[in-house]
């Protein structure tokens, strides 16, 4: 099992989320995260004074896969999520030693 972390454009969140669906991926949980990578935030002129917002928002996708369903979920998540401009974001991608579904007690790729 893989746990597939996505850090996503926030106006790309509905088509990634309906993509991934169309694809066969259920469950992800998305939280609002705020960061910076090389595009090192942008400056901005609020009242007449200039000041830099150095942490932009982002959408953090979380999403737990078995093994085979790993590079159907990345390539989706790529090829929707993709701007081309920089900011796009990032997939980080760890093995996941258990999972337990608490409401059955079912483990592993059951669970997911």
């Amino acid at each position: 099992m893989k746990k597939i972390e996505a850090i996503i454009r926030h106006f790309k969140l509905e088509e990634v989320k309906n993509a991934l669906t169309e694809a066969g991926i259920q469950g992800l949980t998305v939280s609002e995260v705020r960061g910076f990578g090389r595009q090192r935030g942008h400056k901005e002129v609020y009242r007449g004074a200039e000041y830099t917002v150095d942490f932009l928002p982002k959408i953090k996708m979380d999403i737990v896969v078995s093994d085979e369903d790993c590079d159907k979920a990345i390539e989706t998540i790529v090829s929707v999520g993709k701007t081309g401009q920089t900011g796009d974001g990032k997939i980080f991608v760890t093995n996941l030693e258990n999972v337990i579904r608490i409401r059955t007690g079912e483990t592993g790729n059951e669970a997911i």
